[in-house]
């Protein structure tokens, strides 16, 4: 069951962030407050295999073929004299 947490005398710098925080990604400020201790206290949890094998996916998942370096370096390029 959810329950009720009241906070006092929160610094004025740390309020404005997490207003500015709320705003940024549409919550509510105990949404926003919510979500903050959540990804501070309770973080998740990934073991190294897990987290190789998420990478090695991301990885695979990008077309290596639009992605080679001098294809890179022609798009910067363009458009400079």
């Amino acid at each position: 069951m959810p329950t009720t947490l009241t906070l006092k005398n929160i610094p004025d710098t740390v309020y404005e962030r997490l207003k500015h925080s709320a705003e940024t990604h549409r919550r509510s400020l105990n949404s926003e407050a919510i979500v903050c201790l959540e990804a501070v206290l309770l973080p998740a949890r990934q073991t190294p295999d897990e987290r190789l094998a998420q990478a090695r996916a991301l990885r695979g998942a990008l077309l290596h073929d639009k992605f080679r370096a001098p294809d890179i370096d022609v798009e910067k390029r363009q458009g400079r004299p």
